[in-house]
């Protein structure tokens, strides 16, 4: 009977520990306004839209944080931009291709720099949970940060594999007790 306890308490840990593992890993959402930047390694507009998001920093580096996407030689994004342009009802003709809250950009030039710092501080005005987010109204593929599916599986083989192993014990005490 004391082996079965034992077997009972392993149970329980094997099936708690990969679940509270897993929640401290959890992200908080960040109060600055997500600008997604798709770009093309060696673009010489993506070069300078770079340039001038980072000589922004200083002053409205608060506000904003900017979610970089390489298209040129990143197979997944280019097709993340195209999926974004698609669920936005627009057509991605090219780098740099950036998305404030519900508005975006093909291309750059100074006439956008008014009107991105605007956009950035109207999203930053709203309450989080207002603001619109293209990535999260996309399914689930298109953040590889925030896919859980192989320490879900993980998980769920452990547990397996524990409980196998207790059946197996019990299945194995009885025997010897008969």
């Amino acid at each position: 009977m004391k082996k079965f306890k034992y077997f009972i308490i392993l149970l329980i840990a094997a099936l708690i520990i990969p679940f509270t593992v897993h929640a401290e890993g959890e992200e908080t959402e960040s109060k600055e306004v997500k600008v997604y930047f798709f770009r093309g390694e060696g673009c010489s507009h993506c070069a300078e839209t770079e340039a001038w998001f980072e000589s922004i920093e200083e002053e409205y580096g608060a506000y904003f944080q900017v979610v970089d996407y390489e298209t040129w030689y990143n197979e997944e994004n280019a097709e993340l931009m195209q999926t974004v342009a698609k669920a936005r009802g627009e057509k991605a003709e090219g780098v740099p291709y950036i998305i404030i809250g519900n508005q975006s950009w093909n291309g750059f030039t100074e006439s956008y720099e008014s009107e991105m710092i605007s956009k950035i501080q109207e999203e930053f005005e709203k309450d989080v949970a207002d603001r619109y987010d293209i990535m999260k109204l996309l399914p689930k593929i298109s953040k590889k940060k925030e896919s859980n599916t192989g320490s879900d599986v993980l998980a769920l083989l452990i547990i397996l594999v524990v409980f196998g192993g207790i059946c197996f014990g019990v299945y194995k005490a009885r025997k010897k007790t008969k």
